[in-house]
């Protein structure tokens, strides 16, 4: 990673650190670290503008997701990382 980020480390649920980098100027999160999968860099797919880009294949942490949120059919779920 490059340039210049505003970070904020947070307890998740797991008692693991989640580390979100925030673009200094628009406060957009451009990629998050997770305690629990080292070397694990989270990328949110808000970030690329290809509407055409892949939908994912895995749900994680299905506790807190929005009522809203239709998930795909067949998509793999791993409800206990958080």
């Amino acid at each position: 990673m490059t340039g210049h980020g505003t970070r904020y480390v947070r307890t998740a649920d797991s008692g693991k650190t989640v580390t979100s980098t925030f673009c200094p100027e628009c406060g957009s999160t451009v990629y998050y670290e997770l305690e629990l999968v080292p070397g694990f860099i989270g990328v949110p797919v808000g970030g690329f503008a290809d509407p055409d880009f892949q939908p994912p294949h895995i749900s994680i942490y299905e506790a807190r997701r929005h009522a809203w949120v239709v998930l795909s059919p067949g998509i793999d779920h791993e409800s206990d990382v958080d």
